[in-house]
């Protein structure tokens, strides 16, 4: 099976608008929140340590907000369920949801090169147009690359 290669930028680009502002209000929130709470107390931290006591709460929930965001459209552009991927990834605790994800999710679709049509990377024919995405030397039934003469493994003449 061929390795998808991973571009972190377009990874991050995938990752929803709306994700990102629900991250940062949920990030503010929690910090905001959490320096309410000491207010009143006197025997509350320093405000610096307040600060960080709301900062990795909130870095938890933006992380996992984002991810969220991530599985929507990620699950969409591999030809998933989103509604159901989705569903799990916030609801099945302790992150097993996205491990799940990553673990059992479909390899990303490639274009027909005859028509265009999305199509499964294991597909040896496109389900659109017939056309064979991965051309066999007739004689040995090994695959050969478009535009070879002869057969690499049998030295079968090609037309």
């Amino acid at each position: 099976m061929a390795h998808e290669r991973i571009n972190i930028r377009q990874e991050f680009k995938l990752i929803p608008s709306w994700a990102y502002a629900l991250a940062g209000v949920l990030f503010a929130g929690m910090v905001v929140f959490l320096l309410v709470v000491f207010r009143g107390d006197r025997d509350a931290p320093p405000i610096p340590l307040q600060i960080l006591f709301g900062f990795l709460p909130g870095s938890i929930f933006a992380v996992v907000v984002l991810l969220v965001g991530y599985v929507t459209r990620d699950a969409r552009r591999r030809g998933m369920n989103v509604t159901l991927w989705t569903l799990l990834v916030i609801f099945v605790p302790n992150a097993i949801g996205f491990i799940l994800y990553f673990l059992l999710r479909h390899p990303l679709m490639i274009a027909c090169t005859n028509c265009g049509a999305s199509v499964e990377p294991t597909f040896n024919f496109c389900p659109r147009c017939k056309y064979n995405l991965r051309p066999a030397c007739p004689e040995c039934k090994r695959a050969i690359a478009p535009g070879d003469k002869f057969c690499p493994y049998c030295a079968h003449q090609l037309g």
